[in-house]
C-alpha cells in the first residue's frame, strides 16, 4: 500500500512539474524601455528602465521561479523570488519589472540596468536555469522614453514582430496594458448604425426575457412532477406495496354472486344437512358419542406407585 501511495504521490508531482513549465512556455517579454526619462515612476517614485512581461496563457501563471537576465552567460542573473502573491500573473494580463540594479527594493526591482546607446539582450529563462522561454534584442538606435514593443500581445516571432512606440499618434507606450488600445468597438459602432432608434435592441432584449421566463417555466414544470413521482412512489414503499402491484390489484373487495351460488350448490350436492325447509341451508355441529373404553380409568397400564 506503501509503495502505491509513493508512486501515485511522484506521478502527481512529476505532472504538476511538466504542467508548470508548459504553462511557462507562454510567458512572453512584450514591452521594453531602456531609457526613462520622462514616463512612468516606479513604486519608489524614480524613473528607470523597465522589462513588461505578458502571460499569453487563457489561465493564470504564477512565475515565482523563472529568471530574467541581461547576459546569455549568465542565466540565473536575477531569480524571480518566492512568496510575493503579486508574481501571479491573471489570464492575458501584464507585469513590469523595474532594470534598476536595486533588488532590495522588492520582487519587481531586477539586479541589472540597461545600457543606452547600445544593444541590450533580455531573455527569460525557466526554473532549471538551462531552458529558454523567451528572449529580445533592443535596438541600439531606441532613444528615451521609446519602448521596443511587441505589435500585438505575446504574438509573432523575429524582428518583424516588434516596433518602436514613440508615444506619439497611435504607438502609445504601454507599461502593464495592452500594447493595441482599442477606443472604439466595431460591432457596437454597426449596431448603432443599423438600428438608430434603438427599436430592434429593444425587441432583442424582450426576446431574451422572454425565452428566459419560457426555459425557467419548463424547466419548473419538469422539475415538479419529478417531485410528484418521488412522493407517489416513497407513499406507496411505505405502505408495503410496489407501485406495479397496485396497478396489476384490481379486485374487486367482496366476491360475486357466481361464486355465492357455486358454493351453494357443492354443499346442497354433498352435505346431508338439510330441514324441512328446501329453501333453507342449516350446518349442525357433530357431536361425537362418548365410548367408556376411551376413559384413561380404564387404560390396561397403571403408572407405579412412589
Amino acid at each position: 500500500m506503501k509503495k502505491r501511495l509513493t508512486i501515485l504521490f511522484v506521478a502527481l508531482t512529476a505532472f504538476v512539474v511538466i504542467a508548470s513549465a508548459q504553462g511557462r512556455k507562454a510567458l512572453r517579454i512584450n514591452e521594453v524601455m531602456v531609457a526613462n526619462e520622462s514616463s512612468v515612476v516606479d513604486d519608489y517614485g524614480y524613473r528607470n528602465g523597465w522589462v513588461e512581461l505578458f502571460n499569453s496563457n487563457f489561465a493564470p501563471l504564477e512565475i515565482s521561479s523563472v529568471f530574467i537576465t541581461d547576459d546569455p552567460a549568465n542565466p540565473k542573473k536575477y531569480p524571480v523570488p518566492l512568496g510575493d502573491v503579486n508574481t501571479r500573473i491573471p489570464k492575458r494580463q501584464h507585469i513590469v519589472f523595474w532594470a534598476d540594479g536595486e533588488p532590495s527594493k522588492g520582487t519587481f526591482h531586477m539586479n541589472f540596468r540597461l545600457k543606452p546607446n547600445q544593444d541590450n539582450w533580455i531573455g527569460v529563462y525557466d526554473a532549471d536555469g538551462i531552458t529558454l522561454i523567451d528572449e529580445v534584442t533592443i535596438p541600439a538606435s531606441l532613444l528615451p522614453d521609446q519602448t521596443y514593443a511587441r505589435k500585438v500581445d505575446g504574438e509573432g516571432s523575429g524582428a518583424e514582430a516588434w516596433e518602436v512606440r514613440t508615444g506619439q499618434g497611435d504607438l502609445y507606450v504601454t507599461p502593464s496594458s495592452n500594447n493595441i488600445i482599442k477606443d472604439t468597438n466595431n460591432k457596437v459602432d454597426m449596431f448603432a448604425e443599423k438600428d438608430k432608434n434603438g427599436f430592434g435592441m429593444t425587441v432583442m432584449a424582450m426576446c431574451i426575457v422572454f425565452s428566459a421566463l419560457l426555459l425557467l417555466s419548463v424547466c419548473f414544470y419538469i422539475i415538479s412532477k419529478i417531485g410528484e413521482s418521488i412522493s407517489k412512489r416513497n407513499k406507496v414503499k411505505s405502505q408495503g406495496m410496489q407501485l406495479s402491484e397496485l396497478e396489476k390489484d384490481n379486485r374487486p373487495d367482496h366476491d360475486s354472486g357466481e361464486e355465492i351460488a357455486a358454493i351453494v350448490m357443492a354443499l346442497h350436492e354433498h352435505l346431508d344437512t338439510h330441514d324441512r325447509e328446501n329453501t333453507v341451508l342449516t350446518i349442525n355441529k357433530v357431536k361425537r358419542a362418548y365410548s367408556p373404553w376411551s376413559s384413561k380409568i380404564y387404560s390396561m397400564r397403571e403408572n407405579p406407585h412412589r
